[in-house]
Formats: structure tokens, sequence, C-alpha cells
């Protein structure tokens, strides 16, 4: 691995101890308001044009834009700063490092790849140096629920950019990602008859009866070799023991590898038919992220990665990946490159942790993206 002056773990560490530090969930946007309050400022410190974007029921978004290259199309760098741990965390899971592994509440999935976007572009202004395209870095507050209300800021960034690149979490050992799966959800209800179990069964209709049976058509959709997954994660329905349930509720997660995939599992959900013709079902919801299909322009974008990855004395190879990203909604219109963040593990859990090896290469190959693509 080739060392680049001015990239040192232990001021990268630093600064992502920091931002770990100002817990940030989703469902709390004081809480994220802080730390979008932190990022801003430094940001505004190194001559950076910044604007912030108020958003009903979650914290603010934040634009950033440098001080060169106008408004021509650049490269979007897309983060989240809001995270699935709740508020408190930090005390079970404080920051501390052991050997090659910090551990702290977002720091893998994506404070650690956040972070290394601004400290790539604090490197260049420290070395007084400029990109060939102009650099724009979105930060947003509500990806760990699907941006469903930023999605719409995230397609107009991506409309103005020539590049994406995501700093989402490298995978498997550093692997960037160029194809996601897009992701549907669903909730269904249930609405059978109730009656007494003892003395009236036969007149009930039983919701939860009906719920069982379709979960077995449901799960039954799911085909690996297609790429195709349905998951009923959540079940709920029924009163007491001796009372025929009248009515359930399930929620369903699905993932799809391409549009058509999804055009035909989404339409067998919405279209389920009740194996109990006295019970009805509402299905509500649908497609969430579009599928981040591979694509030629983007392949040619991880290809100039591999060649800038190689120079900086590393492999760089990418993989497929069932989770979805902001770069879902992107990959469709310009070219997108994801996982750009750091290594490590533990998304989402009480042991989350990054490698505190990888934060050197992979901050050298944002830096080296940025003043490469052009």
């Amino acid at each position: 691995m080739t060392q680049m002056a001015g990239i040192e773990a232990g001021e990268i560490l630093q600064g992502i101890r920091e931002w770990v530090e100002i817990e940030t969930p989703t469902d709390s946007p004081p809480s994220v308001n802080r730390l979008m309050d932190e990022v801003q400022s430094s940001y505004e410190a190194l001559g950076a044009t910044t604007r912030r974007i108020p958003r009903d029921g979650f914290g603010d978004c934040l634009r950033v834009r440098c001080p060169w290259g106008g408004d021509e199309p650049g490269i979007l760098v897309l983060s989240h700063l809001d995270t699935v741990h709740p508020l408190g965390t930090i005390e079970r899971l404080p920051f501390h490092v052991d050997g090659d592994r910090a551990f702290g509440p977002g720091i893998y999935d994506m404070k650690g790849g956040a972070f290394l976007a601004f400290h790539a572009f604090r490197h260049l202004v420290r070395q007084g140096r400029q990109t060939p395209l102009p650099l724009t870095f979105l930060y947003n507050s509500d990806e760990e629920m699907s941006s469903e209300g930023s999605r719409p800021l995230i397609e107009e960034q991506a409309r103005q950019a020539k590049y994406v690149l995501v700093t989402e979490p490298c995978r498997d050992g550093g692997k960037v990602v160029t194809s996601r799966k897009g992701t549907a959800r669903f909730t269904l209800t249930f609405e059978g008859r109730p009656s007494h179990s003892g003395s009236k069964h036969e007149e009930g209709r039983s919701a939860i009866k009906e719920l069982a049976r379709q979960i077995l058509l449901l799960e039954e959709m799911t085909d690996y070799e297609r790429g195709l997954t349905v998951n009923v994660g959540v079940v709920s329905g029924g009163t007491r023991s001796n009372v025929v349930p009248a009515e359930a509720v399930a929620e369903v997660d699905m993932r799809v590898p391409s549009r058509e995939i999804a055009e035909e599992a989404i339409a067998k959900v919405q279209n389920l038919k009740p194996f109990d013709p006295d019970v009805r079902i509402r299905v509500e919801g649908g497609a969430k992220r579009p599928p981040f299909e591979p694509s030629e322009e983007g392949m040619a974008l991880f290809q100039h990665a591999q060649g800038v990855a190689r120079e900086l004395g590393f492999d760089l190879t990418d993989v497929t990946t069932g989770g979805a990203s902001d770069g879902n909604f992107t990959a469709p219109m310009v070219p997108t490159l994801d996982g750009l963040g750091v290594d490590g593990e533990g998304a989402h859990t009480f042991h989350e942790q990054l490698y505190v090896s990888s934060l050197e290469p992979r901050c050298a190959l944002m830096l080296r993206l940025f003043e490469t693509l052009k």
C-alpha cells in the first residue's frame, strides 16, 4: 500500500470518534441535527458552501459544494448520518479501540465512510489542490428508514452529476458494490369473523388461519437462483385463545434483482386472493427502492477505481449485495459506485466495528477518485 502524506489513520479515527459520540437515531431529529451542525461548520471552515434542507419529521439534510468548478456536472458523494441505534446505545457500546478494531454505534454503517469523504476533501484543501470536476456532498438523515422523504432531493442532485460515489461500508474485506437488489415492503391485513371458539367455532372465520396459509405462499416465492427473496418478518393477530380471530397482520420484506422481476413479484403480492372467500385481505405498500442493476457506464467507473487502487498498491474487487442504499436511486440515471466506505463488520448490532487498517487505503482511494475522474 502506497502511503499518502497527510492521510493518517490516527487523525481519521479521532474525527470518526467525534461523529460517533454524537448519537443520531433516525427517529430523533434534534439528535441528527446536532451532528449536521458539526458537519456543516467543519465544511464551512474549509471554504465550502453549504445548504441545510429541513425535513418534516426527520433531521435536516445537508448539501455541501466545493469552492471550485462552478455548477458543471461533477461528482456527487452520498452519505447518511442517521443510524438504527436508539439514544443511549453509546453507553452500551462506547467508542473504544481493541487492536485493529474500533467500536461504536454507527461506526461502520456509516459514519466511518461519511467521515472519509470529509477528510479526503479536507486533505485537498490543506494541500491547496483542486479536482477536475466539482464536488458535491449530500448528507442524508433518513436512509435507515428507506429515504422516503429525501429521495426527491437525492434524485435531483444525481441528475446534475456526472458520477455518484456512495460511502456505505465496503463488503467482504474491501469489495466495492456495483449492484444492489431493490426493495419492496408490504403490510397485509386479514379481516375474518369472530366467534366463540367453543360453542360457535363453525361460525367464525379465522384471520390467523388465512394469514398462516398466505405466509407459506409468500415464502415460497423466494427463488435464490433468480435472486428473489420474500420474508414475512412480523406477524400479529387475535385477542384471546377462546375467540376465533377476526384480524391478523403481517409485515413483508421483498428483495428483487431487476425491474422485470420486481414488477412480476410485486404484482403477485398486491393481487393475493384469500383461500377462504369469507376472509378479506388488504395489501398496502409496494416498491421502496429500485434495483441498482449493473450498467456499462457503472462498470466503467468501477474499472477506473480498480486502476486507481492498483496505483495505490492494492486490489479492488466488486460484489452484488441484497442490502439497499441511496445508490439504488441514483444508479438508474448516472454511473454509481457504492461501498466506498470503511471495512468492518456488525452493522446494526451491539458489536459494530471498523478495521483501523482500512482507514488510510479507503481514504486514499476516495481522494484519488476525486482527483482522477473527469
